[in-house]
């Protein structure tokens, strides 16, 4: 619903007048978290969008927000956004939550199951961390302050973190590489960098990231790409900056993960600035 020092939240637009938003600090590494508030109940339908980031919204108002996507529509309290959820749109009324965003390296320890099994998704939390959900959003819905909201989220995602495996050091190696390359990086070269096999690379990856090495970077691209066309670059000169081959590469990648047109999704973000 927000922008941050993570990225853009998969909600592409920022929050508007009306809203009320809580900022707070994590005590983990890669995780941003804030609170929202439809204070004007103005409604919310916003288009999701891939980032190189995973998103978990905590729902604490009366009503949940309705998924929209390809697998058909749901009603869901609290959700998480997977790396790659595909084109999909978020509404809802008297919206109120906590929205947290994660490094693949935080998700991983966090989520309690391989983002592999999210299966680049928009998946229900409850169903994820079943009574642990509905206690956490008891209890946050009963919190008086947005700051003890978030003192107990952070407090939530510390403890969910302490007995998780780490990240195999190659693995984050390969992604920190992916992100510092803009995604313009051969799969034969990280594989190289980590000493391992194309094919030993492609499963580690696969299992602790969610995405192959390959799907990570069109994902890192399309994330440059997003910003670019947000900030008013018109799209043969982002195609160009950005790595890809031409412009109609860079239409395919954008109808593929945001579902819209290069000009549709900067009209969309432009709106968000």
């Amino acid at each position: 619903m927000h922008r941050n020092e993570a990225g853009p939240a998969p909600f592409a637009r920022d929050v508007e007048d009306g809203w009320e938003v809580a900022p707070g600090s994590a005590s983990l590494d890669g995780v941003r978290m804030a609170g929202f508030r439809d204070r004007a109940a103005a409604g919310l339908d916003l288009r999701v969008l891939p980032q190189p980031a995973v998103v978990v919204v905590i729902g604490l108002g009366d009503d949940p927000v309705t998924v929209e996507s390809a697998t058909g529509d749901r009603r869901l309290r609290s959700f998480v956004a997977a790396l790659t959820p595909g084109p999909a749109r978020i509404r809802g009324e008297r919206v109120e939550c906590v929205e947290v965003t994660l490094s693949p390296r935080a998700a991983y320890a966090v989520l309690g199951v391989s983002p592999r099994e999210l299966d680049g998704s928009i998946t229900s939390l409850e169903d994820l961390w079943g009574h642990r959900e509905r206690h956490l959003r008891e209890r946050l819905a009963a919190a008086a302050t947005w700051q003890e909201r978030l003192t107990l989220t952070d407090a939530f995602l510390t403890r969910r973190a302490a007995p998780a495996p780490a990240m195999t050091p190659e693995v984050a190696a390969a992604w920190e590489t992916i992100v510092r390359s803009s995604g313009r990086v051969r799969v034969a070269d990280l594989a190289a960098s980590c000493g391992w096999s194309r094919k030993k690379l492609w499963s580690r990856f696969s299992d602790q990231i969610g995405l192959t090495p390959k799907r990570a970077a069109m994902l890192v691209r399309f994330d440059r790409a997003a910003r670019a066309l947000g900030a008013g670059e018109n799209p043969s000169d982002t195609a160009l900056a950005c790595g890809y081959v031409d412009q109609p590469h860079l239409h395919r990648d954008v109808q593929a993960l945001a579902g819209c047109t290069p000009g549709a999704l900067a009209g969309t973000a432009t709106s968000a600035a």
